[in-house]
């Protein structure tokens, strides 16, 4: 969710995140998470989101609740990706060692 305002547009809010405002605070669901405000600082602290503020731009970007990085087995499944040549590469080729993985994104 991008949007130029700390103070959230309920609407957009819910439709983006699926949490409702209610009087009670935050509620998705069974759970509800009591606030005391609502600007998207508080929201993402309370809610556990990602919150990301440009000031030259004047945006803010919510985004979703961190997931865990493992799955619950502990291990991280093989994947496949392609070096600069556009040769396949997978994790499974490198176990037992160390293997930094580099993402980029031009936004």
């Amino acid at each position: 969710m991008v949007v130029s305002s700390v103070r959230v547009d309920r609407e957009v809010f819910e439709r983006e995140t699926g949490w409702a405002l209610k009087p009670e605070g935050a509620c998705r669901g069974d759970v509800c998470v009591p606030l005391r405000g609502r600007e998207l600082p508080e929201l993402a602290e309370r809610l556990g989101l990602a919150l990301v503020h440009d000031a030259e731009e004047g945006l803010w970007c919510l985004g979703p609740a961190s997931e865990p990085v493992l799955p619950a087995g502990g291990k991280a499944p093989d994947w496949q990706l392609p070096d600069l040549d556009g040769r396949l590469h997978s994790r499974s080729e490198h176990l037992g060692s160390k293997l930094l993985v580099l993402a980029w994104a031009p936004w």
